[in-house]
């Protein structure tokens, strides 16, 4: 099969939102180069850093018109309408092999590992859960599902019922359930997101412990102890009014899915049903948290 790869130069702090942004574009793969001939030696442990100067390599489909992308991106304030791009033909790899190899068992908090399936387990007394990447957005890779996970890890979640609302592939509801949840309930409006957080359930041996739905199909008057939430900052607007009544008084909320400048307009919004808390960051991304008004 024949590709062909967008090649841009950007900052550092700028190259994974690049990546993101590629991918929602339809980029198969995103690979990261050195721009400037920076070596980087001994990064420390747990750490993958990037080089100043970064060049973000996105590989499409050789069919893809990648004007409509282009000019997407020259709309972006951080690269401008002159931005240093390229684009290359490719020739063919077994790409399914290289893809596979960048994805390794990642820890989140104390306890939850999430491990693909190809790879050994690094600790089996850990909370692990199985998840290959697949159609719906959740992998633990991506700095808003980090955020998530390493929250769920840090509450006390033992006899707890939670929403995963905008479940996705199920991550977030997978390991609330291994983190010791009683009852776990995942919504999203993507029948792929339900048929792959089902997949994903049934491989951690969880499935009767899960409960999804389509939005439509929800039970009336759902409520939890604990609702997370990973999507994006206008629908979480859209929807506050909705989500704030799916969380008991005194009940836990998360949220993520917002860049670092929408943090403080979000949390002002849902001030008005939760007693909020400062935001947690993490690279350009951020996590809400707040607790249910009585």
């Amino acid at each position: 099969m024949a590709w062909i790869q967008l090649r841009i130069h950007t900052h550092r702090d700028h190259a994974d939102m690049l990546g993101d942004l590629l991918m929602d574009q339809g980029s198969v793969a995103i690979t990261y180069e050195d721009g400037q001939d920076e070596p980087i030696f001994e990064p420390k442990l747990g750490e993958t850093p990037l080089w100043q100067d970064t060049v973000v390599i996105a590989l499409f489909d050789a069919g893809t018109d990648l004007a409509p992308t282009i000019e997407f991106l020259e709309s972006m304030p951080f690269l401008g309408k002159n931005f240093e791009h390229k684009v290359e033909q490719v020739e063919d790899k077994d790409w399914v092999r290289e893809w596979m190899d960048s994805f390794h068992p990642i820890q989140f908090g104390e306890r939850l590992w999430i491990c693909p399936s190809w790879r050994e387990i690094p600790d089996e007394n850990a909370v692990n859960v199985i998840l290959d990447p697949g159609l719906a957005f959740g992998t633990g890779t991506h700095p808003t599902t980090a955020l998530c996970l390493e929250w769920l890890d840090s509450v006390d979640l033992s006899q707890q019922e939670v929403i995963d609302f905008g479940c996705g592939s199920g991550i977030l509801a997978i390991a609330a359930i291994k983190l010791g949840a009683k009852k776990v309930t995942g919504v999203d409006i993507d029948h792929q997101a339900i048929e792959a957080s089902k997949a994903n359930a049934e491989r951690n041996d969880v499935v009767d412990q899960l409960a999804l739905y389509l939005p439509e199909d929800q039970p009336e008057n759902l409520q939890a102890d604990v609702l997370v939430a990973n999507i994006l900052a206008g629908p979480l607007k859209d929807l506050a009014p909705l989500i704030a009544e799916k969380v008991k008084p005194g009940g836990l909320l998360a949220l993520s899915g917002l860049l670092r400048e929408q943090a403080d307009e979000v949390s002002e919004f849902y001030s008005q049903w939760f007693e909020m808390e400062p935001a947690t960051h993490k690279d350009d991304w951020s996590r809400l948290n707040g607790v249910r008004k009585a």
